[in-house]
């Protein structure tokens, strides 16, 4: 029986300025690090391979040296192969020509599937070498994601790649590559762009749809929704989230914005700007100085994402501290109609909290408007 040839690329820097709101990793590797970033690219491959463990005897890896794959796959048992040793450079920030580099070695050995982590500068690396001619599918593991050729998790890459090996009929779709001006993005302007598509197994229920671009449109129902959000705030201490529909609560409070970060504000006055992750923890650290905590955040348009998606300042270790009664999700319903059933995601990075987390919330729709809506893991639901 001919054993699976799965290629594996891991991109060690990606999503290493999400954290510490840097808003994405281009550029930035050297900084995030000195501000406490750690990297978490492993750890989301790691999610994506356990998956597929028990396939393991049907599994050939070949992958790149060290951070780049070989480390991880050896040491979870895989049969693997170390094609590709990064480049030696006087910069760890430079990782875009080790990932190309490593992808034109892998090609050549007669792979059925390239699985990488990453985010869409990975993608766009990997799409110069690959083009729309190779079947490749993406782990997410970076800050912004706008790319429709990722699961949606790492478990749900996993779980793509373990109906291939149980031998499913598994078509290919073309996907978009999508990237975003880094530079632009950290002074709060969007610039998407659309640089290609590249071939992915065709799983709709794992696979993340291209984010809907623009602001919303419709100030009135912004304007109501923040109405409601502003009525009820006291003296508890509001982490603000990311995204337009928050932007318009700060807005009507007459308060400077973080658009694509996260701000913290107290008796309607912001009290800390585009916070990292370790700051958000050190704010709720004393709990006794605020009556309550409440995180106010909002979805990806077209994905439904609400956690785990440009705004990883959220971690884990924050989230477990706040009841979901204190998570208030906002969202108009145009783009709750747009998500055609499918529910909210979240990918915090801790798979047993995105367990947690699942249920029906409360969506603040308008003023004193609400509906019940579903989050969920898709992918943590056994066919």
């Amino acid at each position: 029986m001919k054993r699976f040839r799965l290629g594996v690329i891991i991109n060690p820097l990606a999503g290493l300025g999400g954290s510490v709101a840097l808003k994405g990793s281009d550029g930035v590797a050297v900084e995030a690090i000195a501000k406490g970033a750690i990297p978490k690219a492993q750890i989301r491959m790691q999610q994506a391979l356990n998956v597929i463990l028990p396939f393991i005897k049907q599994i050939d890896i070949i992958t790149a040296s060290g951070d780049m794959g070989g480390s991880l796959c050896r040491q979870m048992g895989f049969s693997t192969q170390d094609i590709y040793t990064a480049l030696e450079t006087t910069s760890t920030e430079t990782t875009a020509i080790d990932t190309q580099q490593a992808v034109k070695c892998l090609l050549g050995h007669q792979l059925d599937l390239l699985l990488f982590a990453g985010g869409d500068g990975t993608a766009r690396d990997i799409y110069a070498v690959v083009d729309d001619s190779f079947p490749v599918l993406g782990v997410p593991a970076g800050v912004k994601i706008h790319s429709g050729v990722y699961g949606i998790t790492p478990h749900a890459s996993g779980l793509v790649v373990s109906m291939l090996l149980k031998g499913e009929l598994v078509s290919l779709m073309s996907a978009d590559v999508m990237d975003i001006d880094e530079t632009a993005f950290r002074q709060g302007i969007v610039k998407a762009k659309r640089f290609g598509e590249m071939m992915v197994p065709a799983a709709p229920r794992y696979i993340q749809a291209v984010k809907m671009g623009g602001k919303e449109v419709d100030e009135l129902v912004l304007a109501d929704i923040a109405a409601d959000v502003i009525e009820s705030m006291d003296d508890e201490l509001y982490i603000m989230g990311s995204g337009s529909t928050v932007a318009a609560v700060m807005e009507d409070l007459g308060l400077e914005n973080t658009l694509l970060g996260v701000d913290v504000i107290q008796h309607k006055s912001v009290i800390a700007k585009d916070v990292t992750a370790q700051q958000l923890l050190a704010f709720i650290a004393d709990k006794k100085r605020y009556s309550s905590v409440k995180l106010v955040i909002t979805l990806i348009g077209g994905q439904g994402h609400i956690l785990g998606r440009g705004n990883q300042q959220l971690s884990p270790e924050l989230i477990r501290q706040l009841e979901k009664d204190n998570i208030l999700i906002l969202a108009t319903k145009t783009k709750l109609k747009a998500l055609e059933g499918r529910p909210l995601i979240v990918d915090s990075g801790d798979p047993e909290l995105d367990k947690a987390l699942t249920g029906y919330y409360k969506i603040v729709t308008g003023y004193h408007d609400y509906v019940m809506y579903k989050v969920a893991n898709p992918d943590l639901v056994e066919n």
